[in-house]
């Protein structure tokens, strides 16, 4: 046995060791695509600078007209490697396919920026949104992001939220949204927002269709082209790899070091990779080394009126691997080696409304597993009667729900309608937790509803009290999730209730209820 355990803490030692390697290449790389960023602007700047020159030189102008004195025009000389009557040549740039960004200097800066400037993390994570006017899944899938991050992990990871959007009063209700309910990780700079430009975008609606498309597809698809090409320009100098999410996704537990380790383990062995893939969906979990993007931006702008984003990945794969002299099945077999693909896959797509008007995609990894629909909670204190306003659906009642066995789904609820939980004796209740919706319908959340306690005594006059004697101890946040310890100088408490304060359109689900009591959290 001992011999065993050495060997396992000898391989888990090399592996850690393999793994802190590869990140070291890969910093390496990173650090290098920065200094050609830095060598790129110095020739922008050199460029400028010969101008200079040559307009001095042309114009006969004198030092002190010219505002450059010899000494400075030898320096500038050998910076630039200026020869008069030379013409350096220019390669192709942004402004070459989309030149309507020379129209304005602003046109590749953030309309809105919110950003505690945190740099050189392991992984960065695209969020982009738009407005959708059925529902949004933003702040959900935020959540989930989140709760399945270790401390550890949040600290070497950064979540752009990029709002597709140009008007600039709902880019900033947004963040607000956002900053108010993730308060605490925007303020470590784990969560940053960001929103284009209007001048970034060409006018859509003066360019021809292609595909066959209708003109409103048209215009959707060429603008998530550029909405990508923006978002990954902006990441890209950020951390070591960048990883494209959406705005109606879950993750699994620990999902990053199953990225990050999986990855290190391809870099230690050589094996070259262009992307890989974490789920199978669309653009959903598509990881990338951030000093590779150039690659996707350059070709997304070049053709970002010609194909879908995912087509365009998928193009970009062939032109680099596959030839034209092979069949298409030798062709899949060279791409297979750059677009890895992880089973079982980490993301999972729950949205059901597109970002595109009117569509409806019901889109589910089939390599994800099984959906956690509900938090089982066994040891909740004994309930007298658990009873509500809200009519249940099928066999997913309160009863089952309080008991760890389902979870409650219930019809429209009303304003007025109550969900109670009674104890007798009563209780020395310390914590609630209440979480609603779940994987397969994030949307039917409790909205406008407080948590509300029955003290067996009378309380006093410092608490807020209904008109019908309930202490008001919290109330359910915008991702759906009530939550709050309890003032012991109110136990013992005799009943737990949610007040539904208006109507929703929504059907309602609570999958998780948790109570504790004095005595449970002392064991």
């Amino acid at each position: 046995m001992f011999k065993i355990k050495t060997y396992s803490t000898d391989l888990s030692l090399e592996q850690q060791m393999t793994s802190k390697m590869a990140e070291l290449q890969l910093k390496i790389q990173h650090l290098d695509s920065l200094h050609q960023e830095r060598l790129q602007e110095v020739r922008v700047l050199s460029s400028h600078l010969s101008h200079i020159l040559a307009t001095s030189k042309s114009e006969n102008l004198s030092v002190g007209a010219s505002g450059v004195d010899s000494e400075a025009q030898k320096l500038l000389k050998n910076l630039t490697s200026f020869e008069w009557g030379s013409a350096a040549l220019h390669m192709p740039s942004v402004y070459h396919f989309l030149p309507h960004l020379l129209h304005n200097p602003s046109s590749l800066k953030p309309a809105y920026q919110m950003s505690k400037g945190r740099n050189g993390v392991s992984m960065v994570l695209g969020v982009p949104t738009v407005k959708r006017e059925v529902q949004s899944y933003l702040l959900t899938t935020l959540q989930n992001l989140i709760q399945n991050l270790s401390p550890e992990e949040q600290a070497k990871t950064l979540i752009i939220v990029f709002v597709a959007e140009t008007d600039l009063e709902y880019v900033v209700s947004v963040a607000k949204e956002i900053e108010m309910q993730f308060s605490p990780h925007v303020e470590a700079g784990l969560i940053e927002i960001i929103s284009p430009p209007a001048s970034y975008y060409p006018d859509l609606t003066n360019l021809t269709p292609t595909l066959g498309d209708s003109p409103e597809r048209f215009r959707w698809r060429t603008k998530q082209n550029l909405d990508f090409a923006f978002l990954m320009m902006y990441a890209q100098s950020r951390g070591l790899f960048y990883t494209q999410l959406e705005d109606d996704i879950l993750a699994k537990p620990g999902f990053l070091t199953t990225m990050l380790d999986f990855s290190y383990q391809k870099i230690a062995k050589n094996e070259p990779w262009f992307v890989i893939e974490f789920c199978q969906l669309g653009f959903i979990g598509k990881m990338f080394k951030c000093v590779e993007l150039p690659w996707l931006v350059q070709f997304f702008i070049m053709f970002y009126t010609d194909k879908p984003v995912d087509w365009l990945l998928d193009h970009v794969i062939t032109t680099k691997i596959c030839s034209l002299d092979k069949d298409q099945k030798m062709c899949k077999k060279a791409k297979n080696a750059l677009w890895l693909h992880y089973k079982p896959s980490l993301f999972q797509h729950i949205g059901t409304h597109s970002s595109l008007k009117g569509k409806v995609q019901k889109l589910k990894d089939k390599h994800y597993g099984k959906l956690m629909l509900f938090y089982p909670h066994t040891n909740n204190p004994k309930a007298v009667s658990v009873e509500g306003g809200v009519t249940s659906y099928k066999h997913h009642t309160l009863v089952r729900a309080y008991a760890g066995e389902d979870y409650f789904w219930g019809l429209s609820p009303q304003a007025g309608d109550h969900i109670s939980f009674k104890y007798d004796p009563p209780i020395n209740m310390s914590r609630y937790l209440f979480r609603s919706g779940n994987a397969e319908h994030p949307s039917d959340r409790f909205y406008n509803t407080t948590v509300e306690i029955l003290p067996a005594k009378k309380p006093s006059s410092e608490v807020n009290v209904t008109p019908d004697g309930y202490v008001i101890v919290g109330k359910f946040d915008t991702v759906g999730i009530a939550e709050g310890f309890i003032n012991p100088k109110l136990f013992p408490i005799k009943e737990l209730r949610l007040n539904i304060h208006s109507e929703s359109e929504n059907w309602v689900i609570l999958n998780e209820i948790s109570i504790d009591t004095e005595q449970k959290s002392e064991r």
